[in-house]
């Protein structure tokens, strides 16, 4: 039962992510950067990771002395998908759509203006400029998949008090 709903859940994520990218107002424009000063996204290949089975360290490190820990598990020129476990502060992304899936936890999540209850099942839909972040779990740690549509820049992460 568990596996479809995360099967079902992930195509539902992957839908809305292409809804969104045609829904969403185009980004301003950025000051263009010559194609070969930009890394290039690493090929994909296939491969089937179990996110459920990953461990925190192979999640990875804290990220700048916070609770949040993030992995980098695809990267294209469109988008990117990432696990990530932990709690975040309060901000928004400017340039950036975001697609969460709750893997594991439960607790309050900021989106937008409302402290709203999530747990693991639920699929959050961030639009660009949206305030959000997994405030308190109540049981667990925050484990989700991150969605960002385009790929998130690097100084695209806008805290709010």
């Amino acid at each position: 039962m568990r596996r479809s709903v995360l099967c079902g859940s992930l195509v539902a994520a992957f839908a809305a992510g292409l809804l969104a990218a045609r829904v969403a107002p185009p980004a301003e424009a950025q000051p263009s950067v010559p194609a070969a000063a930009q890394p290039a996204p690493p090929a994909l290949t296939p491969q089937i990771i179990n996110l459920l089975a990953l461990s925190e360290e192979e999640i990875g490190p804290l990220v700048n002395n916070t609770d949040l820990r993030s992995r980098t598990l695809v990267a294209t020129e469109q988008g990117t998908v990432a696990v990530q476990s932990g709690n975040v502060l309060k901000h928004f992304h400017a340039d950036a759509n975001e697609i969460q899936l709750v893997l594991d936890g439960a607790g309050s999540f900021w989106l937008g203006e409302r402290e709203v209850q999530v747990r693991a099942g639920d699929l959050i839909i961030i639009p660009r400029g949206t305030v959000h972040a997994g405030s308190r779990a109540s049981t667990g740690r925050f484990r989700a998949l991150a969605i960002k549509l385009p790929p998130q820049r690097a100084n695209d992460t806008h805290p709010v008090p």
